[in-house]
């Protein structure tokens, strides 16, 4: 969290939660193909060993404000796991604790698929892909 994040209510603004939940999916699953300098390999590389012209999309976000998040100059805790795979797309499961206490703050999903960056069209989860997620399903 940055003291940057908080609104003038004085805890961590909805739009700044998403970022968070944002960073946590790209430190866990990888930058997307091509994005940035090389860094620290994720624990599970999903988005960056797709082949050229893949894009990971975001399809949809749902969020449950459970408690709001206060700030404090310490890391958030941010647990994700994968749910539904289906054929052309998955989704990304977040549980955003408060650092100290551990009292969940935000549920939220993103549902994600692969698009061919010329054709604009949805492109189905290979084997490999699949593969990749099924340790990290719940």
């Amino acid at each position: 969290m940055r003291w940057g994040d908080m609104d003038a209510y004085g805890h961590v603004n909805n739009v700044q939660v998403v970022r968070i939940l944002e960073e946590a999916r790209i430190a866990a699953f990888g930058p997307p193909r091509g994005a940035g300098l090389p860094g620290v390999e994720p624990q599970v590389s999903l988005f960056n060993d797709v082949e050229e012209g893949t894009m990971a999309l975001v399809v949809e976000h749902k969020i449950r404000y459970v408690r709001t998040l206060e700030y404090r100059n310490v890391p958030a805790v941010v647990q994700l796991w994968i749910g539904a795979v289906k054929g052309a797309s998955f989704d990304i499961h977040y549980l955003l604790q408060d650092p100290v206490t551990r009292e969940d703050c935000v549920k939220a999903t993103t549902h994600l698929a692969f698009v061919d960056e010329g054709t604009g069209r949805v492109l189905r989860l290979t084997p490999e892909q699949k593969e990749r997620m099924a340790p990290f399903t719940a």
